[in-house]
């Protein structure tokens, strides 16, 4: 969502920053660093329940911005680039 610009780039920032968060706190719960249910792990879940948040209420007040990649696609082009339904 990033690259294409679907939606603004600072809250696909917070997905991409989010999520390799809360797998390195996985991580680090299952090496005993720290408890499951603690203050790190909510944390390190902060910017992924933001982005979850963020998306969630994105979509549903605006819905997806027009992507650059498909815009100059004619309008019968189905996205896997195949035309039509075949026959």
């Amino acid at each position: 969502m990033y690259r294409s610009g679907l939606v603004p780039r600072p809250m696909a920032l917070l997905g991409l920053i989010g999520g390799p968060l809360v797998f390195a706190s996985g991580i680090a719960v299952l090496f005993g660093l720290y408890d499951q249910v603690s203050v790190w792990s909510g944390i390190f879940t902060v910017p992924e329940f933001l982005w979850e948040a963020s998306l969630g209420i994105y979509l549903i007040v605006k819905g997806f911005r027009n992507s650059p990649i498909t815009a100059g696609m004619p309008d019968d082009v189905a996205p896997s680039g195949r035309r039509g339904a075949a026959g």
